[in-house]
């Protein structure tokens, strides 16, 4: 530029001797100099400049434009258009000469010359400023996000609580380089677990320092005298509400598991539904309420499931239901729930979801959301086998077929149900001598586990299958000697309706009408209840009733 300056000066002499004779006797009263004029892209002014290239006096211009306005207002008495590539990039703005003669049509000349050369240089300065705005924006932006994947990474669970009898698996993957999603594990000091999954609506560092903010607000209100999840959720949505940005709201659910008893008790904020698999298939866990921030006032409804051993549930985010393949379908929550009530844990649950993914949406896919996954699975019975004295299995003719025991927990009975019948198998019984000593069997458990041990885990129930040519026999022991068990009375259906005895009482009564012969013994410590059907003909234990 200023060799192009330097060129021109050297081509006119006269108007530098000229320039001289101005600036010496002026160069005491120098004029302020004029803040710069913007011009809005749409303003008439610049469709002007375009269409005819070259200086401009301003005076003779008649347009209703602001910026012309404007221009006049700050002395500018002729105006030279930079045009670079058909794309105004700035002007070259003049005041009255201080000789106040006009503008001559060499002086025209010369800066028209000086626009044509200038405005290239003017375009490729302005890029260069640009990229340089752009590289340090780009920096700022690198640093808040490695800023922002920090704290989350810090907030997220390192390590996954370890529950005996349980599995948990978790994991999450950020569309962005910082996601929405977020999960957390709460410990009580009563041996529960509080289990959370949300997701912030919108990505990137807002997303992320919401879902810090809400974590920690969840985290203070579930400690808050251990309370239940519908309150929890109630508070975290009122204390949320005043600060969350504006459009912008968090799906979560809050569940707490008694690992002791496999109950799961759950609220749940606007998030997709957990998956529950079960014997027989699968179910959604549902649950109604608003998404937290949306409302202040909100209340949250409350439901319980009980995970008995073998069971899983899947909590997710709805970058898994919401991902599409390449023609555009949706995995969507048919595909879900198809694949958890076909799911065997031969391959753990969330290799098995990923794997699904992977193949739903092909190679090459771009991920459109977050994704996270917490699989929450117990244990398929593990049970303890029980040494018989040689003489107790050989007495009379019996012969052990299976010893064990198991702990005191809803759902035990269903395990306990599947090794009598496996125990028995080989003794060819009939089928339906085979389902009544099943459903005998599990009435009795759950009889044993609820009212002999009240559902304490170390207190478990011990169960002994033992056979002789001519009967089976099947014990059920609890520790609940000391209690006095009822008789097997044939219940009054008419004082039952009419409230005059207790709803209860109907499992003794049951259990006798599915076998030959029931016997119930208490030594002050153990409470057993032998379960015997013969081997030959039909049972005829109802008849004696």
């Amino acid at each position: 530029m200023a060799q192009l300056l330097d060129v021109i000066w050297r081509r006119m002499p006269r108007m530098r001797a000229q320039t001289a004779q101005i600036d010496k006797p002026t160069a005491r009263r120098t004029r302020p100099t004029p803040a710069p004029v913007d011009i809005a892209p749409d303003d008439p002014l610049v469709a002007y400049f375009l269409d005819t290239p070259g200086a401009v006096e301003l005076d003779r211009l008649k347009l209703d434009s602001p910026a012309l306005r404007e221009l006049k207002a700050a002395g500018v008495a002729i105006a030279v258009p930079l045009v670079s590539q058909g794309e105004l990039v700035g002007v070259l703005n003049l005041g009255p000469r201080m000789s106040q003669q006009d503008y001559s049509s060499d002086d025209r000349g010369l800066l028209n010359t000086l626009a044509s050369q200038a405005a290239p240089a003017v375009r490729v300065a302005q890029l260069v400023r640009q990229q340089q705005i752009e590289t340090r924006e780009r920096e700022r932006i690198e640093q808040e996000l490695r800023v922002a994947r920090l704290i989350q990474q810090t907030l997220l669970p390192k390590e996954l609580p370890e529950m005996p009898g349980w599995s948990l698996a978790a994991y999450y993957q950020p569309a962005r380089a910082v996601g929405g999603d977020f999960y957390d594990f709460l410990p009580f000091n009563d041996g529960r677990l509080g289990i959370v999954i949300g997701d912030v609506t919108d990505k990137g560092v807002p997303a992320a320092l919401v879902m810090a903010t809400t974590r920690s607000i969840l985290r203070t209100a579930a400690q808050e005298g251990e309370a239940a999840p519908g309150d929890v959720l109630a508070r975290a949505n009122d204390l949320l509400f005043p600060d969350i940005p504006p459009r912008m709201f968090v799906t979560c659910l809050y569940g707490i598991l008694n690992p002791h008893t496999g109950a799961l008790v759950y609220a749940n904020a606007g998030h997709d539904l957990p998956h529950q698999r079960q014997e027989g298939g699968a179910v959604e866990l549902r649950a109604t309420g608003m998404p937290l921030g949306l409302m202040p006032g909100m209340s949250y409804e409350e439901r319980e499931t009980i995970l008995a051993p073998g069971d899983s549930v899947l909590f997710y985010s709805d970058g898994l239901v919401e991902a599409h393949n390449p023609e555009g379908e949706m995995f969507g929550f048919p595909r879900l729930m198809t694949l958890m009530a076909d799911w065997t844990d031969t391959t753990p649950l969330i290799e098995r979801m990923l794997n699904e993914l992977a193949a739903f949406t092909g190679a090459g896919w771009e991920q459109e959301d977050d994704v996270t996954l917490v699989a929450l699975q117990r244990e398929k019975l593990a049970c303890a086998p029980m040494v018989l004295a040689d003489d107790e299995a050989s007495q009379d003719g019996w012969q052990s077929l299976a010893s064990f025991e198991t702990p005191s927990a809803p759902g035990n009975e269903r395990a306990v149900i599947e090794q009598v019948e496996t125990a028995v198998a080989p003794l060819g019984l009939a089928h339906k001598r085979i389902e009544q000593l099943k459903t005998a069997v599990g009435e009795a458990t759950m009889n044993a586990m609820e009212h002999g041990s009240h559902y304490e885990a170390d207190k478990p129930v011990s169960i002994t299958v033992r056979a002789n040519a001519a009967t089976v026999s099947v014990r059920i022991r609890d520790m609940g000697g000391d209690q006095e068990i009822p008789e097997a009375h044939t219940p009054d259906i008419e004082a039952k309706l009419a409230e005059l005895q207790t709803p209860r009482g109907w499992g003794l009564f049951l259990i006798k009408s599915l076998v030959d012969d029931m016997r119930v013994t208490s030594d002050g410590v153990y409470h057993t209840v032998e379960l015997i059907i013969n081997r030959e003909g039909e049972h005829h234990a109802s008849q004696n009733l």
